[in-house]
């Protein structure tokens, strides 16, 4: 026999499945307003010292290759382009590899700072044996490169990211062609040699700013932490002045 109810029991339903994930949608919308605010700073802040490390490059290759008495003065010391390739490669071995430094203010701006002064300061050495004709027009053309490459990354729909074996292939033909070239420069210098591999850099860092710079946009296969604007701009400047380096290899000529 069925049980009767008892007096003032009234019948409960479940809520249904539409009632329970109701506010869902809402907190996954927020989640992803959250995360495209946090991605558009972190692409402000990385644009930002790119701009400040790109605006103190050029200030120091121009003193370095216009003034000649600072011209004549580091051409002829040697010693100061070896004490800044020093200060570069200790300053980029600790912010490349000491993940818990290049996080924690104030050492990470510090030591940003030392290696955009002493990269800087290697790019105007090499710089003042070149005519300013020739500097001139390779800055012209990197900026040129970095604009178009740029527009390209933000709204092709390409996953430059997925390459990555491609450019790691790419960079063992480019440390075997420098082999070739270490071995064959003593017994004579090769001009079609050293221009085709200079070639090859230009064109090999021109992909890797692309590819950094989807893993700063982070809608990709893979990104790069918003924790990491140090070596997110570490990556982007580095990509910029090797680009440089060679498109003045290429399109440079000796001062005369």
């Amino acid at each position: 026999m069925k049980k009767g109810k008892q007096v003032g029991e009234e019948d409960v339903e479940p809520p249904s499945y539409q009632e329970v994930t109701a506010g869902y949608n809402e907190m996954e919308a927020q989640f992803t307003w959250d995360d495209k605010t946090i991605r558009r700073t972190f692409i402000r802040k990385v644009y930002a010292i790119l701009m400040v490390q790109l605006f103190v490059t050029v200030a120091i290759v121009s003193l370095f290759s216009f003034c000649a008495p600072v011209r004549y003065f580091i051409q002829t010391h040697p010693g100061l382009y070896m004490a800044s390739y020093l200060v570069f490669f200790a300053t980029y071995i600790a912010l490349s590899c000491c993940g818990d430094l290049r996080r924690q203010f104030p050492w990470n701006i510090i030591l940003l700072v030392l290696f955009t002064l002493s990269m800087a300061s290697m790019m105007g050495f090499m710089s003042s044996f070149y005519n300013t004709k020739s500097v001139v027009l390779c800055m012209g053309i990197t900026s040129l490169v970095c604009l178009s490459v740029t527009m390209f990354s933000f709204q092709t729909k390409i996953d430059v990211t997925s390459y990555h074996g491609v450019l790691f292939s790419l960079c063992i033909v480019m440390l075997l062609c420098s082999i070739t070239l270490s071995i064959v420069i003593p017994f004579g210098y090769v001009p079609w040699l050293h221009a085709l591999y200079a070639v090859g850099g230009a064109i090999l860092f021109t992909l890797f700013l692309a590819f950094d710079t989807q893993l700063l946009l982070g809608n990709k296969r893979y990104s790069i932490s918003p924790e990491e604007y140090v070596f997110a701009t570490l990556s982007l400047y580095l990509d910029i002045i090797y680009m440089f380096s060679f498109l003045l290899q290429i399109f440079g000529g000796g001062r005369r």
